[in-house]
């Protein structure tokens, strides 16, 4: 058996949230992407592009102390229109802030909870992120159709 199909129970909790944020995201229009970089440090689990151009972070915490360790959510919040925090069902959702969204999950789907408060991004902004977001794309799609095109992942 490949890694790409390996049994859920080897892969990690966080990667099966997210993985059914995603198809839930779909099944709302918005096209998501894993494992993102707005900028040089930060890493989303989950940014979504809508179809009027609405972005969204999803930040997947797979329990209590994978929360408490994040230390960098609230830099994410300025590249996104809404910001959401993912969890399963068993989470203390007591914990994370009121003015963010929250979307309970597994791996297989996501419900929202709570919206967010809107925090509209500058038009700049958006410009240069929904690029990053389109070659980013681009450029994982090209590294799955031919491994040898050496162009690291953006």
């Amino acid at each position: 058996m490949s890694d790409a199909h390996a049994s859920s129970s080897r892969v990690a909790p966080g990667f099966l949230l997210a993985r059914g944020v995603c198809r839930f995201l779909v099944s709302l229009d918005f096209a998501p992407l894993a494992e993102f970089s707005p900028e040089l440090g930060l890493r989303v689990d989950v940014i979504a592009i809508g179809p009027k151009g609405e972005i969204w972070i999803i930040e997947c915490k797979s329990g209590r102390s994978d929360y408490m360790s994040d230390r960098k959510w609230h830099r994410y919040v300025p590249w996104c229109d809404r910001f959401f925090w993912a969890v399963d069902a068993t989470f203390p959702t007591d914990l994370l802030p009121e003015e963010t969204g929250l979307m309970i999950g597994d791996a297989f789907g996501a419900e929202i909870l709570r919206h967010p408060v809107d925090s509209p991004l500058p038009a700049a902004r958006r410009r240069a992120l929904t690029r990053a977001f389109g070659r980013c794309s681009a450029l994982r799609l090209a590294r799955e159709l031919d491994p040898q095109t050496g162009h690291p992942i953006e």
